[in-house]
């Protein structure tokens, strides 16, 4: 059971923690790729919004983001506290209590969903909510303990801010967001499960039924070779779908073939520290995958820089 419903007197104790522990909880590395994807939503988005606007509410959605990882900490700071990875976040460390984590978390996540629904519209706020939902109770109470799909369907909770984005710009969303989910959607399981593969030991101890735990090594690294196949077609979309350029095109592509060579690297070596070796350096570049694609996106979008793909008259 989380700790988060453990029985305890905290209420009368007061913890140690700073503003940078507090900060912490807030998982600032997802929340800049938030940042740049839900950015990259709105530069890719047909229409304009106030460009003060456009930051109030970027703002907003970096704080939900914030907020949903406050409450993920939350919940599982129990198994936070058996895995190295974890072990030195504020919770499991005693330097925030679960308490103040909760309360820190909903009050952000109330706070980001209305500023966001009065500076914007109803649509990106009822969006916002949902992806917090989805992360902090969907994926973190139910699918995270529960299947070796965690990772894949809970993917879908880091893929809505580029849709978040386009609503705040149009009050709907089309297809230039959904492309661009479905892009972090299939990136998702090949970037978590190259580390899965490395602490494989830190999630057993924990009781979470990861991929390389549950159906194994050799089925893990065939179906990172197998999403990295699917994923990298579906990155060179935007190009073809007229808001990606020339440039977007070229780096799309080329990374894209980088993500299938490590991934087959991955399945290729399976013993030692060259296996280790292997699974590190797909996790590691797909961080930076992801950052080009969505960097180069928002550079031919929203600086006006794109060289478009020439018509081919039939």
């Amino acid at each position: 059971m989380s700790a988060a419903f453990e029985t305890r007197t905290d209420s009368l104790v007061a913890s140690t923690g700073e503003a940078r522990d507090f900060f912490a909880l807030l998982k600032p590395r997802v929340m800049s790729l938030v940042v740049v994807t839900a950015l990259t939503g709105m530069a890719t988005a047909p229409g304009s919004v106030h460009p003060v606007l456009a930051l109030a509410a970027l703002i907003a959605i970096a704080v939900g983001a914030g907020a949903s990882g406050c409450l993920n900490m939350w919940y599982d700071a129990d198994i936070d506290a058996l895995m190295s990875r974890t072990a030195k976040r504020p919770i499991p460390a005693g330097r925030i209590l679960p308490s103040e984590a909760l309360a820190f978390g909903l009050t952000l996540s109330v706070g980001s969903v209305l500023v966001l629904g009065l500076i914007a519209n109803a649509l990106a706020a009822f969006m916002l909510a949902f992806t917090i939902f989805f992360y902090a109770v969907v994926y973190s109470m139910w699918l995270k303990r529960w299947t070796p799909q965690n990772i894949v369907i809970g993917g879908a909770a880091g893929a809505f801010p580029p849709m978040i984005g386009e609503a705040v710009v149009t009050g709907d969303f089309g297809w230039h967001s959904l492309v661009l989910f479905a892009i972090i959607f299939l990136w998702t399981p090949p970037h978590f499960w190259a580390l899965a593969l490395v602490k494989s030991g830190d999630y057993e101890r924990a009781g979470i039924p990861m991929m390389p735990n549950v159906a194994g090594p050799a089925a893990t690294r065939r179906q990172i070779v197998l999403y990295s196949l699917i994923m990298a077609p579906v990155a060179v979309l935007p190009a073809l779908m007229g808001f990606g350029g020339l440039l977007y095109l070229a780096v799309s592509v080329t990374t894209g073939l980088a993500m299938i060579w490590l991934s087959i690297q991955v399945w290729r070596r399976t013993e030692g520290k060259p296996a280790v070796k292997a699974a590190w350096s797909l996790f590691g570049f797909s961080i930076l995958y992801l950052f080009l694609l969505f960097a180069v996106l928002l550079v031919e979008n929203g600086l006006g820089l794109m060289w478009a793909l020439p018509k081919v008259i039939g």
